[in-house]
């Protein structure tokens, strides 16, 4: 009887562990391999810059309205450096107004000789992704769209962008601009962007002018009469109960994009609990798939990162923090994390972090000493953090680490000239017996 019992038990036992090898091994191996259904895409968090996800996020792809996105920054810009203000009026000329009277591009109606002002144009821009306006913004502030686009690719230099090419303002192909394509570009060109540097564009459009949120969160509105539908369909305020079912908790941005080369794109950005999200999709098969896919990326990034203090102000690596003093009362002294390290991970990822310390060598002698006097949280370097997983997506900010300052513990003060001598005299006689010694050896 009662090998029985012991021979059930184990049977159940080992039932129990195949029960549970079905659903809980799938669900490891879910997690694992997320996947969006587009050819290029990428997770940021904002805050911090990290990259949470990357599909192809290097390759570089038309990204049709999304170039809007650096036409949105220099106007901004613009404004930011008083060249232009919102109450700045422009006519139309006949380029754009070419372009507006094209039904086969999105578009208000512009009409000529009549003034428009930068704040109509703008917002006609960012919430309809009208073209018409984007090109009499670059040619108000250019001179010509020729002149705009070398501005839109030395800033985008400047912003550390690396896998690019801008050759208008609006995103649509040159070849379907005409004989208007802008001057000094090729007459067949496309704008080429990769996701990391769409991604890196919304980030440095919401840091340096967070106000582009303020306008292209804005689901409808009018321009001279016409009603202008925002294109981005997961504006939680969308009315419209065709897009209620992609409405999405949070998002306020960021830009739609679609050509027949591109496909259908979309830079998204959502804030939720004070931790915002960037995610860009590119080349999706679908309206509708752009926003879903969207969804699924934010979805992955609330619900599977969070911020988390990995060190703690004060925190030292064992056997690694004591910094030997030069002409001080005391030879040696601790040195610590200057403040809390703070990181965003991903659920269970605490055990692949760890920190190393990088000293300043502008702080610290060639011996690598540090010199007396000096104050309890003396900056002497840094606590940079490392990880050591298996999803490494890196940073979206070319060089950047997480790191916080590494000070001294104490203060050391400098020794009397007495002692200093005493030292000194010492120091020379250990010398020479060195060199002595090493005669015999």
């Amino acid at each position: 009887m009662k090998k029985s019992y012991h021979t059930l038990k184990l049977w159940t036992i080992i039932a129990i562990f195949a029960f549970c090898s079905l659903y809980i091994a799938p669900l490891a191996s879910q997690a694992s391999s997320f996947d969006v259904e587009a050819e290029s895409a990428i997770l940021v968090d904002f805050e911090t810059g990290e990259v949470l996800f990357a599909k192809e996020a290097d390759i570089s792809l038309p990204p049709a309205s999304m170039t809007k996105m650096m036409t949105e920054y220099l106007v901004l810009e613009a404004i930011n450096n008083g060249d232009i203000t919102w109450e700045t009026t422009t006519e139309i000329s006949d380029y754009a107004y070419s372009i507006s009277a094209n039904n086969n591009f999105s578009g208000v109606g512009l009409r000529q000789n009549v003034d428009y002002t930068v704040k109509d144009l703008y917002d006609a821009m960012v919430i309809y992704s009208d073209n018409a306006t984007t090109i009499a913004l670059a040619e108000l502030i250019a001179g010509s769209e020729g002149e705009f686009v070398k501005m839109m690719n030395a800033k985008a230099e400047e912003l550390g962008l690396r896998d690019y090419e801008f050759v208008n303002s609006t995103g649509l192909n040159n070849g379907s601009l005409g004989d208007n394509y802008p001057e000094g570009t090729d007459p067949e060109g496309e704008n080429l962007m990769s996701a990391r540097d769409t991604a890196k564009l919304a980030y440095h459009l919401i840091k340096d002018y967070s106000e582009v949120l303020d306008v292209s969160s804005i689901p409808n509105k009018k321009f001279e009469g016409h009603s202008m539908d925002n294109w981005n369909w997961m504006l939680p305020e969308h009315d419209s109960q065709n897009f209620k079912q992609f409405s999405y908790e949070g998002l306020d941005g960021l830009k739609t994009g679609h050509t027949d080369l591109a496909g259908y794109t979309f830079t998204g950005t959502a804030e939720r609990d004070g931790q915002r999200l960037i995610s860009v999709v590119m080349r999706t098969n679908s309206i509708e798939k752009r926003f879903t896919e969207t969804a699924k990326l934010l979805d992955y990034g609330f619900n599977n990162f969070q911020s988390a203090t990995l060190i703690e102000a004060g925190h030292q690596i064992e056997d690694e923090s004591t910094l030997p003093v030069a002409k001080g009362k005391e030879k040696a002294v601790q040195v610590e994390a200057g403040e809390d390290l703070q990181q965003i991970i991903k659920d269970g990822e605490e055990e692949n972090y760890s920190v190393v310390y990088e000293f300043d060598e502008d702080v610290l002698n060639e011996d690598g000493t540090i010199e007396a006097p000096f104050e309890a949280g003396t900056e002497v370097g840094k606590v940079v953090l490392t990880y050591d997983g298996e999803e490494d997506f890196g940073h979206l900010i070319d060089g950047e680490e997480v790191s916080v300052p590494l000070v001294t513990s104490d203060g050391v003060e400098k020794s009397n000239w007495f002692v200093l001598m005493l030292q000194a005299v010492g120091d020379f006689f250990v010398d020479l017996f060195e060199s002595i010694k090493g005669l015999f050896n």
